[in-house]
């Protein structure tokens, strides 16, 4: 099969941080995506921007520069289009590839809501796209083995489950400059839909759909340090309407691996959790024995905090002892444990089985469940 020719918005030096560089790049470069997938242009906010990132990132010079997401949507020649920019310019700079009918890799979240994440859903089904979200937690190696354990039945079938996390930012009352905009819930990209959209992604891919039946949330810290990352120093306070603790209680319908009727209870906090605490414990608590989860890194474990150590125990209620459960990566050892991930959704969408991976609709029922979650909250 010839590689997947592929176009990327949102590859910049400029933009800090940058997933597509960071996380995407270095897949799309090794040996293994290059035999899969071919960068063939670039699309940034001029085409002065775009040719530069090609120089920056040594891509070859027939790379294709475009300015705007119109012209690289007219570009007969793309199949695949990436969109790494922040989230309030998803819908603007996909819909007119997806009206074309191109295939899109978007990031988490697809889009400021669910409506708008609908639409874009709709457009790749009209137009004959294929679609990839980024909820790398799919491939987070210690996910797979939580849900390997309960799919097994080892455990008998889940009664409960518990995942408490904290973070979202390094600080509960800090931001970095290039952070300001999580602030602003209307941009769509903050601790609420990035942190807990991730992480109860996560949780029900390991454990099945949770029925959301009673959400809340609060803003503790309304004002918000902004802090230059380049000075150290405090520039500004802004005034936020994203909370800051969300707590969300749901059940798991009766399925194989669940009792009808099994508690789902997400609790996120941003910023540092308890000193000396992991900032995720996941527990899940079966007929047979308990599976906890902690992790040291971060609750995040769908990106960077998978690169530090998780840990996953049994507690088999039978013998009353403690087991250690190993986990390891298996694949793309060369690359951050970021890249891995996404390289694992690049690999799983070039192989067409959709139910390997997170795809347009998918994500718009994750929408649809955090705007349940919003609606009740008055900022």
């Amino acid at each position: 099969m010839s590689p997947i020719r592929t176009a990327i918005i949102g590859l910049s030096k400029s933009s800090s941080p940058n997933w597509a560089s960071y996380a995407h790049l270095p897949y799309l470069l090794s040996a293994e995506g290059r035999a899969k997938y071919q960068i063939v242009a670039l699309c940034n906010s001029s085409v002065e921007a775009a040719k530069r990132s090609i120089e920056t990132f040594q891509l070859p010079a027939e790379t294709r520069a475009y300015g705007d997401p119109e012209s690289l949507a007219a570009d007969a020649d793309v199949q695949l289009v990436l969109c790494a920019t922040r989230v309030d310019r998803h819908y603007g700079t996909m819909m007119p590839s997806l009206r074309r009918g191109k295939s899109a890799f978007v990031e988490w979240p697809l889009a400021e809501n669910a409506a708008r994440a609908a639409e874009m859903a709709a457009a790749a089904r009209e137009n004959g796209g294929r679609t990839v979200v980024g909820f790398q937690g799919w491939y987070a190696p210690a996910v797979m083995k939580v849900r390997e354990i309960v799919t097994s039945g080892r455990l008998g079938k889940v009664l409960s489950s518990e995942a408490r996390g904290a973070g979202g930012t390094n600080d509960r009352t800090i931001m970095p400059s290039f952070m300001s905009f999580f602030t602003d819930s209307k941009i769509g990209s903050n601790p609420f839909s990035i942190g807990l959209g991730h992480l109860f992604d996560f949780v029900q891919v390991a454990l099945g759909d949770v029925q959301v039946v009673n959400s809340h949330m609060q803003i503790q810290r309304p004002d918000v340090k902004i802090r230059d990352v380049t000075t150290g120093e405090i520039t500004e306070t802004l005034r936020s309407d994203v909370p800051d603790l969300m707590l969300v209680t749901g059940t798991l319908a009766a399925s194989e691996h669940a009792v009808a009727g099994a508690t789902v209870h997400v609790r996120v906090r941003r910023g540092q959790p308890f000193k000396g605490e992991d900032p995720l414990v996941w527990t899940v608590n079966c007929e047979k024995g308990e599976i906890r989860l902690s992790a040291t890194g971060g609750m995040l474990i769908s990106a960077f905090a998978h690169g530090q150590p998780v840990a996953i125990e049994v507690h088999d209620f039978e013998t009353d002892e403690v087991q250690q459960v190993e986990w390891k990566w298996e694949e793309r050892l060369d690359l951050d444990p970021c890249s891995r991930m996404v390289g694992a959704l690049y690999e799983a969408f070039a192989a067409g089985d959709e139910t390997k991976y997170a795809t347009f609709d998918h994500a718009v029922k994750r929408h649809k469940q955090l705007d349940e979650m919003w609606s009740t909250f008055s900022p």
